[in-house]
């Protein structure tokens, strides 16, 4: 299935969509053709592009304050796919609150991390101070970045320079 960029009209990344639900934007006059690829769009009596890449032509305020739901996949992606404990890419991957539930840790992205199994099972129930180890670096919410890559795994060239200035999300995503 052939996925199209969404651009917000700031040209800010903000999403991955069908052909048909891009084009709907642009035949309805929401948003523009920015990039097209070779083949065309035909209906009974036109012709139109086949849009690659689109901008809205509205800005539309993306709240910041609303995080996007974690998800393993997400989490391992931010995280590199290497553990935030050990750093090892090999072995069964896991998700741990940095801070346990059962000692009021919240299921927030600052405070999940990406860990192997082996860690994980160290680290147990326990605060970082008690089970004596150590984050290699701190959690936060991934770029938005990061969630264009995970929907479109083969980012196309087309988009490199839509993506490239909107922080980097990790390679291997």
């Amino acid at each position: 299935m052939q996925q199209v960029l969404v651009l917000n009209a700031s040209y800010e990344p903000l999403n991955v969509t069908t052909v048909r639900r891009a084009h709907v934007l642009v035949f309805k006059g929401k948003a523009e053709v920015i990039e097209e690829l070779q083949q065309e769009l035909h209906s009974a009596m036109d012709t139109y592009p086949w849009p690659h890449v689109i901008r809205l032509i509205a800005y539309v305020r993306v709240p910041r304050s609303v995080q996007r739901k974690i998800s393993r996949r997400a989490l391992f992606a931010r995280d590199g796919w290497r553990c935030a404990y050990c750093g090892t890419t090999a072995g069964r991957l896991t998700l741990d609150h940095v801070v346990p539930r059962s000692r009021g840790g919240e299921s927030v992205w600052e405070n999940v991390v990406t860990a192997c199994a082996p860690c994980n099972h160290k680290k147990g129930n326990r605060l970082l101070e008690e089970a004596s180890m150590e984050l290699l670096h701190l959690p936060m919410p991934p770029a938005p970045v990061l969630f264009i890559r995970l929907a479109a795994p083969k980012i196309p060239s087309g988009w490199q320079p839509y993506l490239a200035s909107w922080g980097s999300a990790t390679a291997a995503a």
